[in-house]
């Protein structure tokens, strides 16, 4: 565990607080709700949820959101506890993507959190993003090549399961380990409720 007992409470918390608040702006749900709808009466707040049913535009608008918010809530970290490091990092990486697959505005019922996380790992630890998009670039044509066809499962899952995994160990090798295993065990969590058929 990062050792949080050197972190200044006040701040700390402010910006822990502040980053679940802007996890809890879903992007997906502003844009659907502008379009007079409410994306998750069909399907997920993300950006792919939002490809599906209002096409590539307001998909990648939608992941631009929700990558910025994870940005900016580590920027905000690093501005207001400078000091905090990889604990302040995992606290906030955690917090933020947790705002976004429960968010306080919308009922509790967000998206499944990738966006954000890899917002905030770009800020707070890019090597490890860079060997989760490595590994995401290999994994996904291969799997949908080879083994998606027979497992029936979405290339996204499967390629997660693969390059989170790859990114610990690079984050634990290099630094960030801490703050992609809180995003990561966030969107476990996150899933393991859509399979049991949470909305």
């Amino acid at each position: 565990m990062p050792d949080l007992s050197a972190l200044p409470p006040a701040p700390t918390l402010l910006v822990t607080v502040l980053a679940f608040l802007l996890g809890s702006m879903v992007s997906g749900v502003l844009y659907s709700r502008a379009r007079g709808a409410d994306i998750r009466d069909r399907d997920l707040p993300g950006g792919s949820g939002t490809w599906r049913q209002f096409g590539r535009g307001a998909g990648i608008l939608v992941s631009a959101g929700d990558i910025l918010k994870g940005v900016v809530a580590a920027l905000l970290a690093r501005a207001l506890v400078p000091q905090g490091g990889e604990p302040l990092a995992a606290l906030v990486t955690g917090a933020v993507v947790a705002g976004h697959c429960y968010p306080v505005f919308f009922g509790f019922r967000g998206g499944g959190g990738i966006a954000p996380l890899l917002g905030a790992l770009l800020v707070f630890t890019p090597g490890v993003l860079l060997a989760l998009l490595l590994t995401a670039a290999v994994v996904i044509p291969t799997y949908k090549a080879t083994l998606q066809s027979r497992l029936k499962l979405n290339a996204v899952p499967f390629t997660t399961a693969v390059a989170v995994p790859v990114g610990l160990l690079v984050g634990a090798l290099t630094g960030g380990f801490w703050p992609l295993l809180a995003g990561g065990a966030v969107m476990a969590v996150r899933a393991a409720h859509l399979l049991r058929g949470g909305a």
